[in-house]
């Protein structure tokens, strides 16, 4: 189908409010086949754009002669565009429906985005998984990069490379792959060097009612433990609860039994997840919005919607594998039933916990390409829409907006820590949602090699890393540190997300002009020290 056969009117007479500070803007509003565009009269100077998959819900009421069409948009902003005539106001509004809803990826706007400054390809000969592994072979020369599923063959949703036990051969790992749902058998996450000890993610084991071993999948886990330290131990973190875990075995999965895994303690830390978290994403984000509720309501809806009880559940579960390795010499397998949201969710923030390289620009950008994007988060589904959509689907899930907020806790109670700030984090979030680059289409690697993302479209990274963008994310107070960090996770401890959750309220702007004036501050004084001393001449005798 035609992009022209679904646009009803190509342009109309209109006025924007974006939020209730923001001036109106008055002009020519324009539909592509991508994006709205609003051009001020009588100078076209700056042209408003708004990428039409970033709707995610449009109400439209028409008085008069004329109408009014909101639209919430998947990055939580709210936009009233108030347009001449009954009939143009029902034309933009059927055009927006059709053309912001459509699902297919290679009609998408990144295959269409050309920027100028960037090449196709560009960054995308980034191979986090490949970098990691020769820096854990400077380590340790226990692990290996398998190639088994070169052809996505055995594990639909991993990448085609893995880093795996090196005394366990790739027909052994086959056979872990056919006891493991989704075929995510263990496969190294995070290699500790101080501890000598390792983190692993999978899927659940498919033991189900009757019980059933698998005698690969025993000797992989054994292998993880005796290419540790000497006498090392291992910790299996199930982010289902026990009974959960104990249903599963009725329709085929469960979890590892303690006899044939030896040296393994279980540990259950049930994480909210799918249609659950969703749900209170949306109750925190309709509590945001309420501008006429008292105080008291305000806080009994944030309480209620248990949004910043997942954000507690998450660091706290991440802190317990962390701890797991830091402070007992153990190895750490993440795992719940398939292995592709909790389980990263803990297994990243693990890894900021205690990897000082993850807290810098680039090492945080790897970590989201290996851990979410190459791991097989399946982006295209969880975050199809976001707060304010009415068609809800059961696989829809902020769980990498749940991993961004941790990821922002953590730099407030760590303000110097971390390489970033805010804006990167604001900017992952948008992107995930709706963006005009490649990197967070489709639902795994396999996916988008079949429909050739690499090739014809750019890479988020590339556009991020730009020199303009830098300042606006990087944090002009980081410094080193080369500790571990562990947050307090009580609830006094935590915080709204404001930057975020209440970006249609407190304008981005403010924001933006506080964090160029700290930057500002931090240059002046580094422009200061470096200025060479001048000793004032000695007196003549």
């Amino acid at each position: 189908m035609e992009f022209s056969e679904l646009i009803r009117t190509r342009q109309a007479q209109a006025e924007l409010l974006s939020g209730p500070e923001a001036p109106a803007l008055r002009g020519t509003l324009c539909v592509t086949g991508h994006h709205l565009l609003l051009s001020p009269k009588p100078q076209a100077t700056d042209l408003w754009l708004l990428l039409l998959r970033s709707v995610d819900s449009i109400e439209k009421r028409v008085a008069g002669d004329s109408g009014t069409i909101t639209l919430r948009c998947k990055d939580l902003r709210v936009l009233q565009l108030r347009i001449e005539g009954v009939e143009a106001t029902l034309d933009v509004a059927r055009s927006i429906e059709a053309l912001s809803s459509l699902e297919s990826v290679i009609t998408s706007y990144p295959f269409f985005y050309r920027p100028k400054g960037l090449r196709l390809g560009d960054a995308w000969h980034f191979h986090p998984l490949e970098s990691y592994y020769k820096r854990v072979a400077l380590e340790t020369d226990a692990w290996r990069l398998s190639e088994v599923n070169e052809d996505f063959s055995l594990c639909p949703s991993y990448p085609r490379v893995v880093i795996v036990p090196r005394a366990v051969d790739d027909a052994a790992l086959a056979r872990s792959a056919r006891f493991r749902q989704g075929g995510r058998f263990p496969v190294l996450s995070y290699h500790h060097a101080r501890s000598g000890t390792a983190l692993l993610r999978s899927s659940q084991p498919l033991i189900g009612p009757k019980k059933l071993r698998c005698a690969e999948d025993e000797e992989l886990l054994g292998a993880v433990l005796a290419g540790a330290r000497p006498g090392a131990q291992g910790f299996i973190v199930d982010t289902r609860s026990a009974q959960t875990a104990k249903q599963a075995r009725m329709t085929g999965g469960g979890t590892e039994s303690k006899a044939a895994y030896p040296g393994w303690k279980r540990l259950h830390r049930p994480l909210e997840r799918g249609r659950h978290l969703q749900e209170s994403f949306v109750r925190l984000v309709e509590a945001c919005g309420d501008l006429e509720q008292s105080m008291d309501q305000w806080l009994s809806r944030l309480d209620s919607c248990r949004w910043l009880a997942h954000v507690q559940e998450a660091l706290s579960t991440a802190c317990l594998a962390a701890q797991g390795m830091e402070r007992e010499g153990a190895c750490v397998l993440v795992h719940g039933a398939e292995g592709m949201d909790s389980t990263l969710l803990v297994t990243s923030l693990a890894q900021l916990i205690l990897d000082p390289l993850s807290r810098t620009m680039a090492g945080f950008q790897e970590l989201v390409e290996r851990e979410w994007i190459q791991a097989g988060h399946p982006f295209q589904l969880r975050c199809a829409h976001s707060a304010f959509s009415h068609a809800r689907s059961k696989h829809e899930a902020p769980t990498f907006l749940l991993f961004l907020d941790c990821v922002w806790q953590l730099g407030r109670q760590f303000p110097l820590s971390l390489e970033f700030g805010e804006g990167l984090l604001l900017a992952l979030f948008e992107h995930a949602y709706a963006s005009p680059f490649g990197t967070f289409l489709c639902n795994s690697e396999k996916e988008r090699c079949l429909c050739e993302v690499r090739t014809q479209t750019h890479s988020l990274w590339s556009g991020l890393n730009q020199s303009k963008e830098q300042r606006k994310l990087r944090n002009p107070l980081y410094v080193l540190n080369p500790s571990a960090l562990w947050p307090s996770v009580e609830p006094q401890s935590l915080r709204l997300w404001q930057g975020l959750f209440l970006r249609q309220t407190r304008p981005p702007e403010r924001s933006e002009e506080v964090w160029e004036k700290v930057w500002q501050i931090v240059t002046d004084e580094k422009t200061e020290d470096s200025r060479p001393v001048v000793s004032a001449p000695e007196p003549q005798p």
